[in-house]
């Protein structure tokens, strides 16, 4: 029963966030599943992340604006978090209210929207939506600043219709008009922003929201059915209220959190891989006034995820943030830590500048020939290394056993401190058979460190790993 609680907690914890170490599964299985279910859903019942360290040996990081830089934050608050939900809702989020350095130019501006995704990513989703539309990088990347009253930039609520909220369309109809776009636009008029401090000679700094009555159209607009003069916000506060949005949030939240499903621009004609699952957030998603973290509840205590054991492909960001969780690489500030975080470009997903404003296609598309490369040599790199703390503590619990262990035990027991993996018959025979070709089974022996982080690589590298 243990161990299949165990299991569980891998589970919950791998889609929750980015894994956790065997001591910690074990340390959550005692506290209780729906319990940690709640510590994980209430962010503020953990302690913030204690960035001085990294400020200290980074000591030019906030003046920094360059990707780079805020990659690497970001990836070391996705290794050390002690709100692991708060940084997993905040890549959620970023995959879908896309923003790219590729336009803005300004990393710092968009790690400041991050923070808004951190704080707000777990609440109404109608607040969301407003720290969307008054986000400085938002409007600049979809062009909000240059639609006038006299002249509307329809980008902005376009894709806010299409790619933010409502999607193109469900069970075979639209979910809107062009109409309905030019409305939208209309009543985003005015909503700008306000002048930063000039670049040189004091480098980047960051804009502000700034609403201009002057420039805004205060013309009656007939949205979605309903007329009046609205503003900005009438307009979410209709969208937010569209039985689409609630497919659209909980589409979003079923093939992120629980399993890969179609991509986005298939949804107006192919239904929910699990419709069922779909109506039950959809139901949370009224019931709660539409609460995210309320509907993240639901499904992390729900059959339906938790018999989803290994059905998503990890995302770049996934992949490497919850290896070097597990190898404990960088548990602390310490250089190689740029280098390390770019591995997530390389792999396919260049955080803080996603290629286009529909984000990256997730599932089985994570994966080419190139990625996969990446994906097994960084992975095997890193759990090879016996000097580590998370390899050097799983090479030492193993060897509490007893004085000898054999190659079966071996490989459970190192999937089991990965997290409980599950590996093929096919597979798994094979990796029996090179443990059995080794001579030494002896706990003591100077090479069973050298056999353990041979047999961690070996899981590592496998097409099981890939998945979470």
């Amino acid at each position: 029963m243990i161990q299949e609680d165990t299991k569980l907690m891998a589970h919950l914890m791998r889609r929750a966030g980015f894994g956790a170490p065997y001591t910690e599964l074990e340390h959550r299985v005692n506290k209780g599943y729906e319990a940690t279910v709640e510590d994980l859903v209430n962010t503020d019942s953990q302690p913030e992340i204690e960035m001085d360290l990294l400020l200290r040996h980074y000591v030019d990081w906030k003046q920094i604006n360059g990707l780079d830089a805020n990659q690497a934050h970001w990836t070391f608050r996705m290794i050390n978090t002690l709100r692991p939900l708060e940084e997993k809702i905040c890549l959620f989020w970023h995959g879908i209210f896309c923003v790219g350095d590729s336009k803005c130019m300004n990393g710092r501006q968009i790690l400041l929207q991050l923070n808004k995704f951190r704080q707000h990513g777990l609440g109404r989703f109608p607040d969301l939506l407003m720290e969307l539309a008054t986000d400085p990088a938002m409007i600049y990347y979809l062009d909000n600043q240059m639609s006038h009253k006299d002249a509307v930039n329809e980008n902005w609520g376009r894709e806010l219709l299409e790619l933010f909220s409502l999607g193109v369309g469900m069970d075979g109809h639209a979910n809107y008009s062009e109409d309905d776009v030019k409305e939208c636009a209309r009543a985003f008029t005015g909503w700008t922003v306000g002048n930063a401090i000039p670049r040189y000679p004091y480098g980047r700094h960051e804009a502000m929201f700034l609403y201009n009555h002057r420039d805004h159209d205060e013309g009656t607009k007939t949205f979605l059915g309903e007329t009046g003069h609205w503003n900005g916000e009438d307009i979410i506060e209709i969208i937010c209220k569209q039985p689409a949005t609630a497919r659209f949030v909980s589409r979003h939240l079923y093939n992120f959190f629980v399993a890969d499903d179609t991509q986005v621009p298939s949804w107006q004609d192919t239904p929910p891989r699990d419709p069922e699952a779909i109506k039950i957030l959809e139901d949370e998603y009224f019931r709660s006034g539409y609460n995210i973290g309320s509907m993240l509840r639901v499904l992390f205590n729900s059959d339906f995820f938790k018999t989803a054991l290994f059905a998503k492909v990890k995302s770049p960001a996934e992949m490497v943030a919850s290896t070097l969780k597990l190898s404990g690489h960088f548990d602390r500030p310490k250089p190689g830590l740029y280098e390390l975080s770019k591995e997530i470009r390389y792999m396919g997903q260049d955080l803080l500048n996603p290629p286009t404003v529909e984000g990256w296609h997730t599932g089985r598309e994570w994966i080419d020939s190139g990625t996969l490369v990446e994906r097994v040599n960084f992975a095997a790199g890193q759990m090879g290394d016996s000097n580590t703390p998370g390899v050097r503590a799983i090479i030492d619990r193993l060897a509490s056993e007893g004085s000898t262990i054999s190659s079966d035990r071996l490989i459970d027991g190192c999937l089991e401190m990965l997290g409980n993996y599950e590996l093929s018959a096919d597979t798994r025979s094979l990796m029996v058979e090179h443990d059995q070709k080794q001579i030494s089974l002896e706990t003591g022996s100077p090479e069973f460190a050298e056999r353990v982080g041979e047999t961690l690589q070996l899981i590592v590298s496998t097409q099981e790993y890939q998945f979470a």
